[in-house]
């Protein structure tokens, strides 16, 4: 007996001496924070992880201690996080949030833009493709967005009910080339979710689709680009051999290129069958939560023949431009290696090319999300219609380019 109220008073002890020591860590940065940075404070005392005894030291570590040494706070990376939330970190890593930088830094359209525009100030591309993670060589002189868990979870009391709704989301996904939310949010599932409210049990939400569980993969069949490699359907492999050489993924003969590697690297494409039918089961499941299996099914299928006929739109137009460089129209700029390029977007050289990937990023991107956000509007007049209309004015300026020639103008 008298051992056992030993032990119970040893560790009462220990118990609020690591409590006692807890606080005044906590009083060391909260004391001085209150002053400086009272918001921060107040977020994180009203998070969940406050709560339960995380302190400003378990992120950012012990050194930063003065007022002129905040550079010896450390920033949080996925490692951080997976001290509590390993589940979680492991599928972001195996996700494509995790290939978010990689996606974007090897456009080399970027490297034609300012440094506040395209890098690590947050006003431009960066700004949302901070979630993934960086090369440490693309590190220097950026102290902030190595892989951020708080894109989601914004800082600093990280709630999980705010990464649960699907406005969290609305900051990224919407706009010129991936406008998710807006096709969303005016489809009936947002139109439900938005009068029920954000206790609707009806309405699927980006989370119930792309983190079905909490699972933070957040990959789809299709992927950001809708490619998929191989096709059985020979005309539409034609097609999307078009559409690949335009992007310098293929080159004239069909032989792949380096930028093979980087499509494999930020996973934008399936390139085996397996891979695009594992994710394509996984949202028939989803869906059949609520509908039944069959219906699903045809949903989706129905959504695979729009990317299709967008495909042969598309091609179409690259070919003509591809005949404007053939025949020598049109001159492939000294520093690009393929022509006509995609990815080098709004730096392209001439009208047409504008045109084109304008078609490619805004219009098929919108023609093909449309159909598998539900949404027919965004589908058909922000899509479809619109890539009819610039594959003729493509044309058109393609004859009066060729006209100019003949004609010997310059």
């Amino acid at each position: 007996m008298r051992f056992t109220r030993f032990a119970l008073v040893m560790i009462l002890v220990l118990f609020l001496g690591s409590t006692a020591f807890a606080a005044a860590t906590k009083s060391i940065c909260i004391d001085c924070h209150k002053k400086v940075t009272p918001g921060v404070v107040k977020q994180h005392l009203e998070g969940k992880m406050s709560k339960k005894g995380v302190d400003c030291s378990s992120c950012h570590g012990s050194g930063h201690k003065k007022m002129d040494d905040a550079n010896m706070a450390k920033m949080p990376t996925p490692e951080t996080c997976a001290g509590c939330h390993k589940k979680q970190t492991d599928q972001f890593k195996a996700g494509k949030h995790n290939l978010a930088w990689i996606a974007s830094s090897s456009m080399p359209m970027m490297g034609h833009q300012p440094k506040a525009v395209a890098g690590g100030d947050y006003k431009g591309c960066s700004s949302c493709h901070k979630i993934g993670v960086q090369p440490d060589a693309e590190k220097t002189g950026y102290r902030y967005g190595h892989a951020q868990c708080d894109s989601c979870h914004t800082r600093h009391s990280f709630k999980k009910s705010e990464a649960q709704d699907p406005r969290a989301c609305q900051t990224c996904h919407m706009g010129f080339d991936h406008p998710q939310w807006e096709m969303w949010s005016t489809s009936k599932h947002g139109t439900i979710w938005q009068i029920e409210g954000k206790g609707s049990k009806r309405a699927p939400t980006c989370q119930t689709c792309h983190m079905n569980g909490g699972d933070h993969n957040v990959l789809t069949s299709w992927g950001f680009l809708a490619l998929r490699l191989p096709e059985d359907d020979k005309d539409w492999m034609n097609d999307r051999v078009a559409i690949l050489q335009a992007l310098g993924v293929l080159d004239e003969k069909g032989t792949p290129t380096a930028r093979l590697d980087l499509v494999k690297a930020g996973r934008v494409a399936r390139l085996t069958k397996e891979e695009f039918q594992k994710e394509r089961d996984k949202m028939i499941g989803i869906c059949s939560q609520c509908h039944g299996k069959s219906y699903a099914t045809a949903q989706l299928d129905a959504g695979d023949m729009v990317v299709k006929d967008v495909d042969k739109i598309m091609a179409e137009a690259i070919r003509e431009v591809q005949g404007l460089y053939r025949d020598g129209v049109l001159k492939k700029p000294a520093d690009w290696t393929f022509a006509p390029d995609l990815l080098q977007f709004y730096e392209a050289k001439s009208s047409v090319e504008q045109d084109l990937y304008v078609m490619f990023l805004e219009y098929r991107m919108r023609a093909f999300q449309g159909a598998f956000h539900m949404n027919p509007d965004y589908m058909h007049w922000y899509g479809w219609a619109p890539m009819k209309e610039t594959l003729q004015k493509i044309k058109d300026e393609a004859g009066k380019l060729r006209a100019e020639k003949s004609s010997g103008k310059k």
